[in-house]
């Protein structure tokens, strides 16, 4: 580690500390030729392997731009999103892989996307998972009402419907009378 001030190779770190995501370490070191003291932050690298084999390192704000486009006429703010990718790359982190499959960080947004905007998950689902008849989105929103049954308030919690209105005929919408049965004597 090269000193920022003077340039010397050598430093010693005075104190390790984790950043509050947990994504990183701050360390406060001092030169042993200057004295002076500077702060670096270390963080482990992950590569994503894409579909044509390249390897890229992964990029947080890839994950927020691929998803703003599925968010797009949404209400979902610009911190929805910034907390989405962060919720992905924790998922991502915590895997503790050092490559990953962009497969698979594609398959890692579909859930918090899914509890953030079913409508959103739905356009970023059937673009990621290429689907290609209705019975994909049916699957898809199948899957959706499940986890929104299991999300929803108790019975006791949830509340009453509101009572309906009763129609009032209009003379457009009234429907003539039948006249009524006669009993016939044969």
């Amino acid at each position: 580690m090269y000193c920022p001030y003077c340039k010397h190779t050598d430093s010693r770190v005075v104190d390790s500390r984790t950043t509050d995501d947990g994504a990183a370490i701050r360390r406060r070191r001092q030169c042993t030729d200057c004295g002076r003291r500077f702060t670096t932050v270390e963080t482990t690298s992950i590569s994503v392997i894409k579909r044509s084999g390249v390897t890229e390192p992964f990029d947080r704000a890839k994950i927020a731009s691929g998803v703003r486009k599925a968010c797009q006429g949404r209400p979902v703010g610009e911190d929805d999103l910034a907390k989405l990718a962060q919720e992905v790359e924790e998922r991502i982190r915590a895997k503790g892989l050092a490559e990953i499959n962009a497969h698979e960080v594609g398959l890692t947004i579909l859930e918090p996307l899914s509890k953030l905007d079913a409508v959103a998950y739905l356009r970023f689902a059937s673009v990621y998972q290429a689907f290609e008849n209705l019975e994909d989105f049916e699957g898809a929103i199948a899957l959706l009402r499940k986890d929104a049954v299991g999300d929803a308030l108790p019975e006791a919690e949830a509340p009453a419907p509101k009572p309906r209105k009763a129609k009032t005929e209009t003379a457009s919408t009234k429907k003539p009378k039948e006249a009524p049965l006669q009993d016939t004597l044969l």
